[in-house]
């Protein structure tokens, strides 16, 4: 080979050598910038179905106490939140209409012995001839009006004596003082006692929930001022009507509350297990928030290497799991790290 050929194919060898490694080193970077993911396979299977519900607490029996008549208040004996039990006095009125009351029970005492009196004495002069039937009867009308006045007045003056020292009917605690000493009542109870053993805890179930909703399933409920602490009670109405306005159903659980720590009026949240489904269950860290939007995604392997960005829609949290009401197939393989990088269709490199 001459010089100038050799020369040629030289340089020939270098430039398709250079042109080799730049191939080499474009290949090289593009490998290098396609992200690398960890992946988990995912499966459906069995998942309570919680139904969770805002409830509030109702007493299961309220009773206003208040005067028979206008009054005024000499005593309260009770303040609100203060338990109290059944016959308990709980207020102390005026009792200055009391006299006048034992006043009138004398003089109708009065009144209907002298008219026996005189009845004795028409029948023994009747007896004798000296009378007559027709006086005998008047004597008697005279004498039954007697004893029914007589009847009136005491029971007046009994309404009366009950007016002036009140009692709780029932054994619970006051949830409402509406007076203080020396007011007269008036259109309000003077004290409100409710019975709070057992509770009762009312909520709303939609139409589809309303058919697995059943009177004697369990309910666990917790309250706000008890934080975590879990209450145990049992369905026992369900409303066979819909509200018009919510759609809704009322339903009303029963809770025993034997220490009366859960009172009327405090806030609830009570779960229901309406059954089980078969759900695609995913770590908590496979779901993606869309930003500026309320949408969650999930990024699913294809065959290819490459994902798919899956809108999905989340059930319950279960721990650090998420279950799926839509958006995943059983056995799919879904990113669980190294999210940041992707977009739908971008081919990706799975790691251990």
């Amino acid at each position: 080979m001459n010089k100038p050929t050799a020369l040629a194919f030289c340089a020939g060898l270098l430039a398709l050598t250079a042109c080799s490694g730049k191939e080499e080193k474009k290949d090289a970077a593009k490998e290098d910038n396609i992200p690398v993911v960890k992946v988990e396979s995912v499966s459906a299977r069995s998942v309570d179905q919680l139904g969770t519900y805002t409830a509030t607490v109702e007493a299961q029996i309220i009773n206003n106490i208040s005067a028979n008549t206008p009054n005024r208040i000499k005593q309260i004996l009770v303040d609100e939140g203060q338990r109290v039990g059944a016959g308990q006095r709980v207020a102390v009125l005026d009792d200055v209409n009391t006299f006048s009351y034992e006043t009138q029970v004398n003089n109708a005492r009065a009144n209907l012995k002298n008219v026996e009196i005189n009845y004795n004495r028409a029948v023994e002069l009747f007896k004798i001839g000296g009378g007559t039937k027709q006086n005998v009867d008047a004597m008697e009308i005279q004498l039954i009006n007697a004893r029914n006045a007589l009847s009136q007045a005491e029971r007046a003056l009994r309404n009366a004596r009950e007016n002036t020292v009140l009692t709780s009917p029932i054994s619970g605690v006051v949830t409402a003082r509406n007076y203080d000493p020396g007011d007269m009542t008036g259109n309000l109870p003077i004290v409100t006692v409710a019975r709070v053993q057992p509770v009762k805890i009312v909520i709303n179930v939609t139409e589809s929930e309303l058919p697995r909703v059943r009177k004697g399933m369990p309910a666990a409920i917790k309250f706000d001022t008890y934080g975590d602490e879990q209450f145990n009670g049992t369905v026992t109405t369900v409303m066979p009507t819909v509200d018009p306005q919510s759609r809704t159903f009322g339903v009303e659980i029963t809770l025993p509350n034997a220490d009366s720590r859960v009172l009327p009026g405090m806030f609830g949240r009570v779960t229901l297990n309406l059954g089980t489904a078969n759900r695609v269950v995913v770590p908590d860290k496979a779901v993606v928030k869309q930003q500026g939007s309320g949408n969650q995604y999930v990024y699913v392997l294809r065959p290819d290497g490459t994902v798919s960005y899956n809108q999905v829609q989340l059930g319950q949290r279960l721990g650090d799991e998420y279950e799926l009401l839509s958006g995943v197939e059983s056995g799919s393989q879904v990113v669980i790290n190294g999210q940041s990088k992707l977009a739908d269709g971008v081919k990706v490199k799975v790691t251990k």
